[in-house]
């Protein structure tokens, strides 16, 4: 099965603009986000809630939206599950009859069997005559993904999928999804904005940044070399510069007024990133920046370094948050060669290879 979606829309002049370009196959595609880039307006398209201004989406060879053919299926055509962040539940409806709703055809009794099925598969059993309101947070996702699991969908989109949810609760939701998700025969969209969850739960992701997409990525892929400024800064990357190559070789950052060892820029790169675990305390017969310790801050299992380059150091930006800072996060275990402490200085290199160019 395969979901292929190019699609466009449009909020006044000057307002947000959309345009959605990916394709998925079987299995799990993130599209990962900051709040406002667009994931959950890209997933009503999809799902036929929210129509676009032009473009094409198309489920397993069915068209559901084709604006030059004026193809435009309705939600209940589509056959697409969506779980909404608050699960939309039927509140004047119990479990069992939640769960009914999603079914298509069949007599009474198959009916029957059916929910009695998916009562057992989801851990429901005992609650088939409450109503909404008398379940818990996760008890009610678990009735609103057995709705969808009865509609049998040809793709499953999930819209934050445990926003609403404790942490404890979450991380417990989070494996009892992806084990339900493992036995889906089709496409599944996962939106979040929360990284860790993308990394444990998506083989691919599509980053979408002020309503563009980036090209699908293996997630191991984003997460070890993002291409993009913005991928960059969702995968967790914190030292982030502006870059262009030296004429001398090397790449020159200006904000740290500082020349690095690494291949030239090629065409389009604007910026590089520097992963915290890969800057190091310099050896001492190699190059490397000389910064000053401005704050050291410990971890459960690792100590982080606030770094302040001494050739941008100025007085006025010495103890305010605008100065530019590099961070270095060094094991527990490890221990830096003196000196180390606060206010003191410090040598740190990066390896040509860990310097990723991005673009914006």
């Amino acid at each position: 099965m395969s979901l292929s979606v190019s699609i466009s829309k449009s909020f006044g002049p000057g307002g947000f603009h959309l345009d959605a370009h990916f394709e998925a196959q079987d299995g799990i595609l993130a599209l990962l986000g900051a709040s406002g880039c667009g994931k959950s307006l890209t997933l009503k398209c999809i799902a036929g809630i929210e129509t676009p201004d032009s473009g094409r989406i198309v489920l397993d060879g069915r068209v559901l939206f084709d604006s030059e053919r004026r193809v435009n299926l309705t939600p209940q055509e589509r056959r697409v599950g969506y779980l909404f962040q608050q699960y939309a539940l039927f509140p004047n409806m119990t479990v069992a009859q939640n769960i009914a709703a999603g079914l298509k055809g069949g007599g009474r009794k198959r009916s029957a069997e059916a929910v009695a099925d998916y009562v057992r598969r989801l851990h429901l059993s005992g609650l088939e005559g409450l109503r909404p309101h008398q379940l818990s947070g996760g008890q009610q996702q678990r009735v609103a993904l057995a709705r969808i699991l009865a509609s049998k969908p040809h793709a499953i989109l999930l819209d934050e999928p445990f926003s609403a949810l404790d942490s404890y609760l979450r991380w417990q939701l989070e494996m009892e999804l992806a084990d339900l998700l493992a036995t889906f025969q089709g496409t599944v969209l996962w939106v979040s904005h929360d990284r860790d969850e993308i990394y444990r739960n998506c083989a691919d992701v599509c980053v979408m940044d002020r309503g563009r997409c980036d090209p699908v990525t293996p997630t191991a892929e984003l997460f070890r070399r993002p291409q993009t400024l913005g991928a960059a800064r969702l995968v967790g990357l914190k030292n982030l510069f502006k870059a262009q190559s030296a004429r001398e070789g090397g790449l020159f950052l200006p904000e740290l007024g500082a020349v690095l060892p690494a291949p030239a820029l090629e065409e389009g790169v604007t910026h590089v990133g520097i992963d915290a675990r890969t800057l190091r305390p310099a050896a001492p017969d190699e190059p490397g920046l000389t910064c000053r310790v401005v704050r050291i801050t410990e971890e459960k299992e690792h100590t982080i370094y606030m770094l302040e380059p001494e050739n941008v150091r100025s007085p006025a930006s010495a103890s305010t948050s605008a100065s530019v800072k590099l961070r270095m996060e060094q094991p527990r275990e490890a221990r830096l060669p003196a000196p180390s402490a606060k206010g003191e200085l410090l040598r740190v290199s990066v390896d040509p290879g860990d310097i990723l160019p991005l673009r914006s």
